[in-house]
């Protein structure tokens, strides 16, 4: 195990999180707010911590996986925990746990909250919520792998850790100029989506964290209303960008290089995501036009809420809550499903799926056909069958978490929708469950053991449940032996 690079890495983290937080200072200049004294004092020890952690240099900037699955868990661990401090010591949280509960669910991207209210805190504490979820969609280790100077071997590492599907693979031959790509596409729709909101009258302030929530897919909104009291233009942009950021980033890295095929006419996991999408949608708008003026204002309520949720933003503009039976069960399928795999959207991942249901049917032939040999394809291509086996390994240990989770939280005595939504709301990144946890609640009802819980879900949920799973494995901290040296031949000669 090669501590000195997670230490090294841990370090480099705490130094980006410290600049990060500056953001915060000069939005609390610029509204004259007292508390970005606060923010700055935090952002200078941050800083000054990491920089002081990272002065003794690595033995060896290689590692494998071992070391990668520990600096990703450490990373986002350390990052919540440094986060909560400014909005605890601003004195919005009742206590540092729920401070700790909601900048935990900014950096995951869940979207979740304690608080029944949000529109008292200070405009420098609501822009680090939003700007939480922008660091964690795509990863701050992805972004780091561009600027850090490690092995392109072990970048891959720290890529599986961290990005989200049932396969990391490399757009070019380097993984570092992979994620680069990744890291220019993702500023690209930042960009503009704040262009379009500015064009569609919101103040720049608005347009900057209701952007850093949506293609980050995070949730958190700025006023308590959450989408509901913005413009048709507004919400008609922030579906769109929610819905662009749940596909699969190496689709839009084919279309730049002008690979349409590969990116579109291939692309299965897609066209199943699309059409999930416009189904639901369809089926939902069918049993709730009743409740409102017309077809076309019951289309984009249905919509909003299907885009929002299986994306995993959990945005709102309406109280589902009081929907169908129908249609929130829909809602709740959608939130279990999620969006593509290499997108910053949550959820179980519509390739997982399709692999585990293609491989249900081989299975389903095999039986009928002894003889006959069956092969899980995906897009014209053969799927692995180790990545098969990763997915239904994955999909025991999602339910096994599951269920876990509920009977845990079922101690705080609310009722079994409440609990069940709450875990999968944690659990899949999506922030508003049903009940007591609606888009009209909170968490803030659960008690401490429960936040515990909670706050955990959402870590291995944005980590894809094995990178904080396997810390727990035996022969994970073996430190036995020396870290070899690696002066004299280069990084990429050396393999596991």
């Amino acid at each position: 195990m090669n501590l000195s690079i997670i230490r090294y890495i841990l370090g480099t983290v705490l130094c980006f999180e410290g600049l990060f937080l500056l953001l915060p200072v000069l939005v609390s200049a610029f509204y004259q707010e007292g508390e970005g004294i606060i923010y700055l004092a935090v952002a200078a020890a941050a800083f000054l911590a990491g920089f002081a952690i990272r002065m003794k240099k690595p033995r060896s900037r290689v590692f494998f996986a071992k070391e990668g699955f520990a600096a990703v868990t450490f990373s986002w661990v350390l990052m919540s925990f440094v986060g909560a401090l400014p909005m605890f010591l601003c004195g919005d949280y009742a206590s540092y746990i729920d401070a700790l509960f909601d900048t935990v669910s900014g950096f995951t991207t869940t979207g979740a909250s304690v608080l029944s209210t949000i529109e008292p805190l200070a405009k420098s504490t609501l822009f680090w919520r939003c700007f939480t979820h922008w660091v964690g969609g795509m990863g701050v280790l992805v972004f780091l792998m561009a600027v850090l100077p490690l092995s392109d071997s072990s970048d891959m590492y720290l890529m599986r850790a961290e990005s989200p599907g049932p396969s990391v693979g490399k757009l070019v031959p380097r993984v570092k100029q992979t994620a680069v790509i990744l890291y220019k596409i993702y500023f690209g729709f930042t960009v503009l989506q704040i262009i379009l909101l500015l064009l569609a009258g919101l103040p720049f302030y608005d347009a900057c964290a209701l952007t850093f929530s949506t293609v980050g897919t995070g949730g958190f909104a700025i006023v308590d209303s959450s989408i509901a009291s913005y413009n048709l233009a507004v919400k008609i942009i922030i579906i769109v960008f929610m819905l662009i950021c749940s596909i699969n980033f190496n689709t839009y890295y084919l279309l730049l290089v002008r690979k349409t095929r590969l990116a579109l006419v291939d692309n299965e996991e897609l066209r199943v995501f699309l059409a999930a999408v416009f189904i639901s949608a369809v089926l939902i708008t069918l049993q709730i036009k009743s409740s409102f003026g017309s077809i076309g204002k019951a289309f984009e309520e249905a919509l909003f809420q299907v885009a929002t949720l299986v994306s995993s933003t959990g945005f709102a503009t309406a109280d589902y809550n009081l929907w169908p039976e129908f249609s929130k069960t829909v809602l709740v399928l959608l939130m279990l499903m999620g969006a593509c795999a290499g997108s910053t959207g949550g959820g179980f991942k519509v390739s997982r799926l399709m692999i585990l249901c293609k491989a249900f049917h081989n299975e389903l032939m095999t039986m009928t056909h002894p003889r006959s040999v069956q092969k899980v394809h995906m897009n014209g291509q053969r799927v692995e069958d180790k990545t098969v086996k990763t997915a239904l390994g994955y999909l025991v240990a999602y339910v096994l978490i599951l269920l876990t989770s509920v009977l845990l939280i079922s101690l705080d005595n609310f009722d079994m929708t409440s609990n069940f939504t709450a875990v999968i709301a944690t659990l899949n990144n999506i922030g508003p469950g049903l009940n007591v946890v609606g888009p009209a609640g909170n968490f803030g009802g659960y008690h401490l053991f429960s936040k515990i819980v909670l706050m955990l879900d959402m870590l291995v949920g944005r980590l894809e449940l094995f990178p904080l799973l396997v810390l727990f494995a035996p022969g994970m901290w073996n430190l036995k032996g020396p870290v070899p040296r690696y002066e004299h031949k280069r990084f990429e000669e050396y393999e596991e």
